[in-house]
């Protein structure tokens, strides 16, 4: 009897041990579904991919026929490159020269000149057409260089700037003035925050704020926060989105190392959704809403213009759909809902992502342009979530305190800001926006198909991207000739064009002319010559043979070495 209930006990034992086994390799299965179909929804192998690419370049010869153009185009690209060198250096000296004077000093610009076009053809591209990083002033849409030549400004200032250089200039100034009897006092609060967090708080409609030097702070302290509350360990993210430079929210190829507890998941997604729905160690999802424009696709940038795959489209009813399910998971497995509206924040509309979706999110964070221009991370949040300390436990708290925040300096500046975009003038900015800037965008697309450029341009109201509809190698050469002809990009592009809402009928169509100059003068240039037989996919097949014949060379010559 004894036996039997001994061999009854080990079959019950390795049944429940069976199914707990099962129910583990489903659930892992289940978040393997979730994940994007692509490198960029698989944050690990992207980074082993990476590691493998070895590095190495065109020579003079081949970089004007990587795609195998015939002699005549290949004598046109040589030709338009030559000019447009020509008037680079004539153009851009004294900006380009002090450019080259402190690059070997500042590892930033270093970083950004390497990466503006694909790996293959960068060197040879910095040796003839640096236009320079420096700039001497601004004025309305506009930007001057040190060699005064003006620019229509189309960066944005990698969105801070929404309402003009000018509403900026003046917001730092009436903010310095406001606090300059206090000075630099850091700890001690001017007077003045009290107003900004009386504002914030009406405008994402949360309880509590705290303040932070950056934006990647700022979400560095909601995801603590979401941690420390839950008692959960991992964040979700989604695939291609960016929140900042933490490890956590980048956990793929720019992390040194591998993140431990983070989802990378696939946006827009029903098997997102059940993951969410049930795994217990979420304790937040990210959102940033400039996502919509190009779901599960990195931040667009000229230096990954391998071919011309590069698409985006906004449906806002689609997306909406989508955050309300994702709102209502969320709120019933109690995971926190972050809005990470430190780009695209006070953009869209007034009251941020928020009031543009019709979706209340638990934390949102702010930056950019909420300082009026000076560097600023805000946190507001829901009072359960923004406590740092628990009452029964007093040494179990979530600490963060940094020197800077609260600067006298940025809370005033912070202030002009809030109180002036409540003015008739901003307020009249904001009116119609979304058909404003999608009736510009069909009129832009709309002026390049007649001129028979493969060019066109998607948007998610003020915040646009160009894409290819020819397959082509040298789509990035684009960003050069559009410099060329008066239109300041930033460092990644064609990719993320920024227009201020302040912009003109008058001053759009000036970009609009200038553009298809540019696009005009590169098509004549013989860039976008293209072979009938060639497509994206030939073109990426073409690239992974050069990778794997390096790769190859690269391990022969190691093997000699060693055996020598």
């Amino acid at each position: 009897m004894e036996s039997r209930l001994t061999l009854f006990a080990l079959y019950a034992l390795g049944g429940a041990v069976s199914i707990a086994l099962l129910v583990k390799i489903n659930t892992r299965l289940e978040l393997s579904k979730a994940k994007h179909r692509s490198l960029t929804g698989h944050a690990r192998m992207a980074r082993r991919v990476a590691s493998l690419i070895p590095f190495y370049e065109y020579d003079e010869a081949t970089f004007f026929c990587s795609d195998a153009a015939p002699e005549e185009i290949v004598a046109r690209r040589r030709a338009g490159f030559t000019r447009l060198s020509n008037l680079y250096r004539a153009r851009f000296s004294q900006t380009a020269a002090l450019t080259a004077k402190v690059k070997e000093g500042i590892s930033d610009l270093q970083f950004t000149e390497a990466y503006r076009v694909p790996f293959q053809y960068s060197r040879f591209v910095r040796d003839h057409l640096s236009a320079g990083a420096f700039l001497q002033s601004s004025s309305g849409v506009t930007l001057t260089d040190l060699d005064d030549n003006s620019f229509y400004d189309l960066t944005g200032s990698y969105g801070l700037n929404v309402f003009g250089y000018d509403f900026y200039k003046l917001c730092i100034e009436r903010g310095a003035a406001r606090v300059r009897e206090l000075g630099p006092v850091l700890g001690a609060y001017h007077p003045v925050i009290v107003a900004n967090v009386r504002r914030l708080m009406e405008i994402s409609g949360l309880d509590e704020v705290s303040f932070h030097m950056s934006g990647t702070e700022a979400v560095m302290q909601a995801v603590r926060l979401a941690r420390y509350h839950t008692r959960r360990s991992h964040l979700v993210r989604f695939s291609g989105a960016y929140h900042g430079w933490w490890g956590d929210v980048q956990p793929g190829i720019g992390n040194p190392i591998p993140a431990r507890d983070t989802y990378t998941l696939e946006d827009m997604s029903e098997k997102t959704l059940r993951v969410l729905s049930t795994r217990r160690d979420i304790a937040c999802v990210l959102i940033n809403p400039l996502q919509a424009l190009h779901p599960n696709a990195g931040a667009p940038s000229d230096s990954s213009l391998a071919d011309s795959s590069r698409n985006a489209g906004f449906d806002k009813d689609s997306y909406i759909s989508w955050l309300k399910r994702l709102r209502d998971v969320c709120t019933e497995r109690q995971i926190v809902l972050i809005f990470d509206e430190v780009f695209a924040g006070f953009r869209l509309a007034p009251g941020g992502a928020q009031e543009y979706f019709g979706i209340r999110a638990d934390i949102v964070t702010y930056g950019k342009t909420l300082a009026g221009g000076l560097p600023i991370g805000a946190v507001c949040g829901r009072k359960d979530l923004m406590k740092r300390y628990r009452d029964d436990r007093p040494a179990d708290i979530c600490f963060a305190r940094g020197t800077f925040n609260s600067h006298p300096y940025v809370m005033g500046a912070m202030h002009e800001f809030l109180e002036r975009i409540k003015s008739q003038h901003i307020q009249d900015l904001y009116r119609d926006l979304d058909k404003v800037w999608n009736d510009r965008l069909d009129q832009f697309n709309l002026r390049l198909r007649e001129e028979g450029v493969p060019v066109q341009a998607r948007n998610i109201s003020s915040v646009w991207t160009i894409i290819y509809t020819q397959p082509s190698r040298y789509n990035w050469m684009l960003q050069y000739y559009l410099r060329a002809e008066g239109l300041a990009l930033s460092w990644i592009g064609t990719g993320r064009i920024i227009f201020s809402l302040n912009y003109t009928d008058s001053n759009f169509e000036a970009v609009t002319e200038r553009f298809v100059a540019a696009a005009k003068t590169m098509q004549k240039d013989g860039w976008w010559w293209s072979d009938p037989t060639v497509s994206n996919k030939s073109i990426r097949r073409q690239i992974l043979r050069e990778i794997v014949a390096h790769l190859l060379k690269r391990i022969r010559g190691r093997t000699r070495a060693r055996a020598g």
